[in-house]
């Protein structure tokens, strides 16, 4: 398995954690109706559950590209690198969303935007 490979597995249980916090860091949590929960929530709370559906919509081109640059036989030191870079900074996004600091985490978003389409034109 290369890196680009686990780091699909990584991106996996970004959302994950987001959720973990959103439901984990606020009094009340009902695992009857997580989604009302979710759905009332506010601040770092709140945030933490955009950040887990911003996670959810981002993954598929982030995997389909890893696995489009490995069908493509690219380098597999620069499809790990853009992996590898792919994850660090989804995992800034996720804290910078968190922590409300809107412009970074907007500069991050466009960043992971910019790796997974490198992944679609890697040998270019």
């Amino acid at each position: 398995m290369t890196i680009a490979y686990l780091c699909i597995v990584v991106a996996i249980f970004i959302p994950l954690f987001c959720v973990g916090y959103a439901k984990f860091s606020t009094k009340g949590y009902n695992n009857r109706s997580p989604r009302e929960f979710l759905a009332k929530l506010e601040g770092k709370a709140k945030r933490a559950n955009f950040a887990q559906l911003n996670s959810y919509e981002v993954f598929p081109p982030f995997a389909a590209g890893v696995i489009v640059a490995h069908q493509l036989h690219a380098n597999q030191t620069a499809i790990d690198t853009l992996a590898v870079l792919f994850i660090c900074v989804r995992i800034a996004y996720v804290l910078l969303y968190i922590q409300d600091i809107h412009l970074w985490r907007s500069y991050a978003w466009f960043a992971g935007l910019f790796l997974t389409i490198s992944l679609f034109f890697i040998c270019i």
